[in-house]
């Protein structure tokens, strides 16, 4: 399965991220922010909670988001919730922040006022919901199609191209589950906290050699 380097730029559920991918087979997890580790990895998790402002402040801060930029030349990346918004053009949160642009698009907030069928909904997105898998990727093997998987969120993707887009949720609004572009994968979904299917997506990822 090879070594995994989780990035720790000091947020991030790190400690259940790193036991759900040794849970998952990985030989090594390393939950580090020394570039030259994470370089050295076979594969990296991009993780993150909390605000957007705060994670790519200390992302930019320690020169991560250049590592970022140069491994995702390399190897496979997984980001989960706030890594994967991080990976879009702009987030609306925090009155706007730029992200890092490996993904066209941006990313919004629910609203204080979102509906389904007339009745309120609560914001955060918070506990169990459907994906539909939109592409056929490798990571979605031996998941079946409209799994559930746990979300925690306020703010939703929404990519610039659809093509990228490789599972869609619905929660008052349709937004993307899941991207994907060359050897990066992305879940706005918790896989750590998802169980099953979680454990499933991230022995995927362990096998996972970037292409598809």
């Amino acid at each position: 399965m090879g070594s995994v380097a989780v990035i720790d730029y000091g947020m991030g559920n790190l400690h259940s991220v790193a036991k759900a991918l040794e849970h998952a087979g990985a030989r090594q997890v390393l939950v580090t922010s020394e570039p030259q580790q994470i370089l050295d990895a076979d594969r990296v998790v991009l993780p993150g909670v909390g605000a957007i402002r705060d994670c790519i402040t200390e992302v930019r801060r320690l020169g991560l988001d250049q590592v970022v930029r140069q491994l995702v030349e390399e190897k496979p990346l997984l980001g989960i919730c706030v890594g994967m918004q991080m990976l879009l053009e702009h987030s609306e949160e925090n009155g706007g922040v730029d992200g890092l642009g490996l993904f066209p698009g941006a990313v919004r907030f629910f609203g204080d006022n979102l509906t389904e069928e007339g009745q309120r909904l609560k914001v955060p997105h918070m506990g169990w919901n459907q994906v539909k898998q939109t592409i056929d990727h490798p990571l979605w093997h031996r998941i079946e199609q409209d799994g559930r998987f746990y979300f925690v969120h306020s703010y939703y993707a929404r990519p610039g191209k659809q093509t990228q887009m490789a599972g869609r949720c619905h929660y008052g609004v349709d937004f993307a589950a899941a991207l994907a572009q060359d050897n990066i994968f992305a879940t706005q979904f918790h896989p750590e906290k998802s169980h099953t299917n979680g454990l499933q997506l991230l022995q995927n990822f362990l096998a996972w050699d970037g292409r598809w």
